[in-house]
């Protein structure tokens, strides 16, 4: 079953974001990840957004997603996005 990695995101540190954001696609592609949505302009239609950027990466499994999230490439980089954005970070179960 396919997962999802969804992140909600308010980027305060353009240049820290950019040298995460050069980095991270070839960790995400070493696990099967492709971006779905990646920071586009999004409409609101109820509720609220309280972070800007929305970003939703499919995975071919739970384990693949968590395997990438865990994997010492992606953690060697993960300090670059915790210092310059903040948000929620989720992964969840796609349907079968």
């Amino acid at each position: 079953m396919k997962a999802y990695a969804v992140v909600q995101e308010k980027i305060h540190d353009e240049e820290t974001f950019a040298a995460y954001r050069k980095e991270v696609l070839p960790t995400i592609a070493a696990h099967g990840g492709v971006f779905l949505a990646r920071g586009g302009a999004f409409t609101v239609l109820e509720g609220e957004a309280p972070f800007a950027r929305l970003v939703i990466i499919e995975f071919p499994s739970r384990a693949a997603a968590e395997a990438w999230y865990k994997s010492p490439e992606y953690q060697k980089i993960l300090p670059l996005r915790l210092r310059s954005s903040s948000g929620n970070f989720i992964l969840i179960d796609g349907v079968p």
